[in-house]
Order: C-alpha cells, then structure tokens, then sequence
C-alpha cells in the first residue's frame, strides 16, 4: 500500500508563486497598455510554475495541484486576447516536465464554476470555464483531472443534485472525463457525492476534513472502498486538519499527525495505493513537517515523501 503526498498551488519554503493575477479593472485601466502587462504576468506565471515544478521534483514531490489563476481573465468574456498560441511553447515546456518526471497535476477551478446552477448564464459560463482548462490540458499535452464541487443547493438538495446530472449529461466527452467530483463541508456529503459519482460513473475525491464536519454518523470505513472503486487509476484524498475548536471547517497551517494516522489506520484493509493532497496553509512546509512526525511516530516505512504500509 503506498500513498503519495502532495500539496496546493504556492509552495512557502521557496519564493515563487505561478499566481499572480491582473483584475478585469486594473486591465481596463491600463488602456493601451493592459495587452503589455497581460502578456508580462502570464509570462511570469509560467515561469514560476517551472520553477514549483522543479523544485518538486528535487524535493520528491509527485503530486501538486497547479493553481487555477496561472492565466488571468482567461474566461473573462470581454478580454479578447490569444491565450493560447501566443503561449504555445510555455504550455508544451510545462507539459514536458510533467510527462517526463512522471507527474501527477490536477486543478481546482474557481467558486465560480457551478454546474448545477439555477442561472443560465452561470452554468454557461461554467462551460467555458472548463471548455478552456480543457485547452490548456491539451496544449501541455497532458491528461489531467478538474476537481468540481456539486455546488448550488438552490430549491433544494435533491433539486440541484438532479440539475448536476443533468447538466454534466449534455456536456463533450472529453470534458466529462476530466471531472471529478468532491464532497464538500456543508450541503453534499460523501453519500451525495458517492451517489452521483457512482451514477455518471466519474471518480470522487474523498475530502476527509469535509466528511468530518459534515456528516451524519457515517463512518468512512464503510464507503472507502466504494470510493475508491469510482477510480480507474490511482485515487486521491483531500486532508486538511481544522484551524481550531470553534473553526472547524476552517484550514490549519498544518496537519495533526496523529488524525492523519487513525485515518490511514481506519482504512488501511483496502489495500489500496492513493495519493493525499495536503490541505494546510504551510503547503510544502506542512507536507515535509508531517512526513518527519510520521518517521517519530510511527514504523511505516518512508522513502521520497512516499508512505508505505
């Protein structure tokens, strides 16, 4: 059984970030120049994206979320601007280090991207949105996932999970196979999500902290294997440990070791390899200090932040 860590986005050991952004109104203010300073913050994302990336590799790390505002105002509808040809040779340099370093990247749109919107509008928008990841993946030549919460709970859970459905049923092939679904911490929990999941036949992240705050005396032993078998390759969860007492849903800097490891203990009879998406506001830093409490804490065998059990 091997798990894999990974973590979100911005590392904070390093200074680099593949995340700045340019508002719509900054843009609009810059006049003649907007194109200019388009072209500079893009570039300089990507830049640093190579730079994560390889600073991954040297640290052993194989699995990262890329951020979602590597392209600003990409789906903005009244920016017209090429954001793919002009860029053509950094999406194929990025797209080379994933492939050749045997990688795993995904991303987590925006909370803007709702499918089960009761807008017309939204749930077009959201089309494009994912309409233009799906660019991005195809020119990194890359075969990668877009982690989608259900959304909207508008006129009622069972409402909205049946707008879901629907919705994601009228969608491209192609971009109904970079979906997965995740359950989240107040409206669609794990037997929402599984239920959904196992319906359109698309894989679920399980979001363990999400399950923890919201649920209904399940317990996670009895739907692991469930939601793992969504997967056809390796599945993935999300841990993150809540900030304190009174904030539960919210994230901690870093993880409490000792939840990681009743979590591995507790569904450790699959016998299952996945891969864990660290959630904590410290990113790498929260990443490395969890693998060095495990090595003190428990004899699992450790090597290139992989556990093994």
């Amino acid at each position: 059984m091997k798990i894999r860590l990974g973590y979100a986005c911005v590392p904070v050991t390093i200074n680099e970030t593949s995340s700045h952004t340019l508002t719509y109104t900054n843009y609009k203010r810059l006049g003649d120049k907007a194109f200019k300073k388009l072209d500079e913050v893009i570039v300089s994302n990507f830049k640093g994206l190579e730079n994560i990336l390889k600073y991954n590799i040297r640290n052993d790390i194989v699995f990262f979320r890329m951020t979602s505002e590597l392209i600003p105002l990409l789906t903005h509808p009244l920016v017209k601007y090429d954001f793919f040809d002009k860029y053509k040779d950094n999406y194929k340099q990025i797209g080379d280090i994933i492939r050749e370093n045997d990688l795993r990247v995904d991303m987590h749109p925006s909370a803007y991207t709702v499918l089960n919107s009761t807008s017309k509008d939204v749930v077009a928008s959201t089309i494009n949105i994912l309409k233009n990841y799906r660019k991005m993946y195809e020119y990194m030549q890359i075969k990668s996932k877009l982690v989608l919460h259900v959304g909207s709970k508008a006129n009622g859970k069972k409402a909205s999970i049946n707008r879901f459905i629907e919705n994601f049923n009228k969608l491209d092939k192609d971009i109904k196979d970079l979906i997965v679904l995740e359950n989240d911490d107040k409206s669609f929990n794990i037997r929402n999500v599984l239920s959904i999941c196992e319906k359109l036949n698309i894989p679920m992240v399980l979001d363990y902290h999400h399950f923890k705050v919201n649920r209904n005396n399940e317990k996670i032993e009895d739907y692991i294997e469930r939601i793992f078998n969504t997967w056809v390759g390796i599945p993935k969860v999300h841990f993150s440990s809540p900030k304190d007492k009174k904030n539960k849903r919210s994230h901690n800097d870093y993880i409490n070791s000792d939840d990681f490891i009743n979590f591995l203990e507790k569904i450790k009879f699959t016998n299952r390899d996945f891969d864990v998406m660290i959630e904590a506001k410290q990113k790498d830093d929260a990443l490395f200090r969890l693998i060095r409490e495990l090595k003190y804490k428990t004899d699992y065998k450790i090597e290139k932040n992989t556990i093994f059990l």
